[in-house]
């Protein structure tokens, strides 16, 4: 068990090859593996384990980096098999989906598979039957909930507490102050917007608040020689392109200064769920 005074940060990767969602991604070079030894080298700087939220399509590409991560202690998650959001899909497509992933991850070597995190957080009002399916393929907890209106996806008035949706234990991302605006401060682009001193400010709120912070970085958020191209699912809006590039150098830095100056700890999302929801965690 964890103490009171403990400051989760629940840090942890979407593992995704953003070139497997482009009709001629494989062109361009190959990037997950050297992006996951610099997340492991951070890891390692704070002796801490971390979850993976991984696509099956990775873990098929890439089934030697799963049975590594899984082999020195960190967490598997599901992140569906193709990287399809919610929704694009129903109940039973996302069914055949969130199976094929699992099975992907099983046969790469992950153990007890219990996270899911949907896809550019399409967990909406609109998605929540997948609820239903997650529960019945064994998964205890998701984390897929942006709590507020997005140029993306969106869930206004979730709230920003884990809380149980049916039999699943949902974990909404962390949301920060942005000028006026409310966006998920502890990952992705908006990390690499915000100034070191915003960024602890607003970790600080939540952490007096007496809640964890919930983060997602993927390979390429810290990939500065990663080939320019148009990412998918932006609708080709150049704007958000460039935001996909913008400062990405910052980010390891920023989370060592992070993890050393507010004395942060990183657990992975089942190790949290046991302290907050032991009943969730089973063997």
């Amino acid at each position: 068990m964890f103490t009171p005074s403990e400051k989760y940060f629940l840090f942890s990767i979407d593992l995704e090859d953003i070139r497997f969602r482009m009709p001629d991604g494989e062109k361009y070079a190959e990037r997950v593996p050297a992006m996951v030894d610099k997340y492991l080298e951070f890891l390692s700087r704070h002796n801490s384990k971390c979850t993976w939220f991984t696509v099956g399509d990775v873990a098929r590409k890439y089934p030697s980096i799963i049975k590594m991560l899984a082999d020195e202690g960190h967490e598997i998650a599901c992140h569906t098999d193709l990287h399809i959001p919610l929704t694009k899909q129903n109940k039973e497509s996302f069914s055949n989906d969130l199976k094929r992933n699992i099975e992907s991850l099983y046969n790469a070597g992950a153990k007890n598979i219990m996270g899911f995190r949907a896809p550019i957080f399409s967990l909406t009002p609109n998605t929540q039957w997948a609820y239903e399916v997650l529960e019945q393929q064994g998964i205890v907890y998701s984390s897929s909930v942006l709590p507020n209106p997005n140029p993306f996806y969106g869930w206004p008035n979730f709230g920003e507490n884990p809380r149980m949706v049916g039999h699943v234990l949902e974990i909404p991302m962390t949301l920060g102050r942005f000028f006026h605006l409310r966006v998920p401060i502890a990952g992705g682009v908006y990390f690499r917007l915000y100034n070191y001193k915003a960024l602890k400010l607003n970790f600080d709120m939540h952490y007096n608040a007496g809640r964890a912070v919930v983060s997602y970085f993927h390979p390429y958020d810290i990939d500065t020689e990663q080939e320019r191209f148009m990412h998918p699912d932006l609708n080709g809006s150049k704007l958000y392109n460039f935001l996909m590039y913008y400062n990405r150098k910052s980010v390891l830095p920023r989370l060592d200064s992070l993890m050393h100056g507010m004395k942060l700890t990183i657990v992975p999302y089942r190790d949290y769920i046991a302290d907050i929801k032991p009943s969730l965690v089973v063997g």
